[in-house]
């Protein structure tokens, strides 16, 4: 009886997770930011800066306004500590048609092994997390990069089954 092989060039696998809090204008906040994802990451957490003049919200370019940091190893098991402060349950609305997807976690503290800290009391964050197949490097690359065909791209559903795989559920 022969066996069913799957092509290993269609495993679904998590590439990286991008935390982000967003400070405003706020200097203590994006201080306390920078603290509480340090705590998630031995890489040290990046500044965002606005590139756009929005008078009406005070922002002009150059003004830091946010901190963020990308984790690659170990990132399955830190989605599902994410994942768990929202009680395993995502939006399909989280999902976008490249198979990627994001969500929020209101509270850190809501997070498996996470403490709270009178320093920097109750922030929240978004996760962006980006998923690939074996393969994608060629859009990537420096020489002669090429586009990625149709058919390997990562659809919706697919994401949204690669996520119930994990056991997450998806409403």
């Amino acid at each position: 009886m022969a066996k069913t092989q799957t092509n290993p060039m269609r495993k679904i696998s998590i590439v990286k997770i991008t935390l982000n809090i967003g400070a405003g204008k706020d200097e203590d906040m994006l201080k306390k930011g920078v603290k509480l994802l340090q705590k998630f990451s031995s890489n040290a957490p990046v500044k965002t800066v606005t590139k756009k003049r929005i008078p009406g919200w005070g922002l002009r370019p150059g003004l830091v306004i946010g901190t963020k940091v990308t984790i690659r190893e170990g990132a399955e098991a830190l989605l599902k500590r994410l994942v768990a402060a929202k009680d395993n349950v995502l939006s399909e609305k989280c999902f976008d048609d490249r198979g990627n997807f994001s969500f929020g976690v209101p509270e850190y503290i809501d997070i498996a092994g996470m403490e709270y800290d009178p320093d920097l009391k109750i922030m929240g964050m978004e996760a962006a997390v980006t998923l690939e197949r074996p393969g994608y490097r060629v859009k990537k690359r420096k020489i002669r990069p090429a586009l990625i065909g149709k058919k390997h791209n990562i659809s919706k559903s697919e994401a949204i089954d690669f996520v119930k795989k994990l056991g997450i559920e998806v409403k």
